[in-house]
């Protein structure tokens, strides 16, 4: 589904007409939000997010897990595995699993830290534990209630923020905003903070504390496309983000193809976008998402070959701040475990 474009404006008439659907929505979301989780037996840090559509959750993940694993933590990675069949808990396996088992992000996470997809978290996160996990890191799940966490963090685009500040389908919101701070410990701002002033104001006046990071493109990426004209296509929840990263790189984007969110690309599909760049002298350029959706698929094999990704990686403005606040989240989990 391509996400309505009064989304991310001024809330209109679609957003008026959509309000009652919207409220219905909310009141269930903010029920299953009001669950008390059960314990995981180690600590859950959450990297969320309060809408749908991207916001740089991922690499923040990836970010956090390499953070605690410098520590000396021994971090697994949870996941829904969304767009994946697999309801899990499974260990993902980076080489040899296909998104459609288990889902793009999974993927991606697994390539940093062991990593399980399941639907039911607590499972999820009793298989990692099992595993040997000293901590895990979820990859959403702010408004899943049924594990308890031990820190949340919400993570927002700098540009988009919380959009029109209404619930789905009247707008991104996952859950009614004041729910989802009551469940929110820091706020993390990825990229240009020019449209989050107001969302920031609102974790000042919370007692909140606000991160700040960006994506970097891997430099090496970077140079092995000087000089060309790059077909920059992605399937992700804001493709102009990724547009946007490419253009800041320096790189020159001759065409721009757009898809929804996790799209599962067609043979139909690929053979255009291979036939659009070679008639144009272009060099395919997509997301690291974008193509490990297309890994051990025949009908995209030829486009996977010639397509390259540009990695980003995100860094904190202040690495320190992020650091004393998993230690300390960690900390607290462990002394509630010895008191008890």
């Amino acid at each position: 589904m391509r996400e309505p474009a009064f989304w991310w404006g001024e809330p209109g008439l679609a957003s008026c007409l959509l309000a009652p659907v919207a409220a219905c929505y909310g009141t269930i979301a903010r029920s299953r939000m009001a669950r008390r989780g059960g314990r995981a037996g180690v600590p859950v840090i959450c990297v969320g997010n309060f809408t749908l559509g991207g916001s740089g959750k991922t690499p923040a993940v990836i970010a956090i897990a390499h953070l605690l694993r410098n520590a000396g933590e021994t971090v697994f990675c949870l996941s829904r595995g969304y767009g994946g069949g697999e309801t899990g808990p499974r260990r993902v396996d980076a080489h040899t699993d296909r998104a459609v088992q288990v889902g793009d992000e999974a993927l991606l996470l697994a390539r940093t830290a062991p990593t399980f997809v399941s639907r039911n978290r607590a499972t999820g996160a009793e298989a990692a534990r099992a595993a040997g996990a000293t901590v895990i890191v979820m990859d959403d799940g702010l408004q899943n209630g049924s594990i308890a966490k031990d820190l949340t963090i919400a993570v927002v685009d700098g540009h988009r923020a919380i959009g029109n500040g209404k619930v789905f389908p009247a707008g991104p919101l996952r859950a009614p905003l004041e729910t989802q701070w009551d469940k929110t410990d820091a706020l993390l701002v990825v990229g240009d903070a020019a449209g989050a002033a107001q969302v920031i104001a609102a974790a000042k006046a919370r007692n909140k504390p606000v991160l700040r990071g960006r994506l970097i493109p891997e430099p090496t990426a970077v140079i092995a496309l000087a000089g060309k004209r790059v077909l920059a296509f992605a399937g992700i929840g804001d493709p102009e983000k990724f547009f946007a990263t490419v253009s800041g790189a320096g790189i020159a984007i001759g065409r721009r193809v757009a898809f929804p969110d996790h799209h599962r690309f067609s043979a139909e599909e690929a053979a255009e976008l291979v036939m659009q760049a070679e008639h144009e002298g272009l060099t395919l350029l997509t997301t690291e998402k974008d193509l490990a959706r297309m890994a051990h698929d025949a009908g995209l094999a030829a486009l996977a070959e010639r397509a390259s990704a540009l990695p980003v990686t995100l860094e904190f403005d202040d690495a320190n701040a992020v650091k004393a606040l998993l230690a300390n989240a960690i900390s607290r989990r462990s002394a509630r475990g010895s008191a008890a």
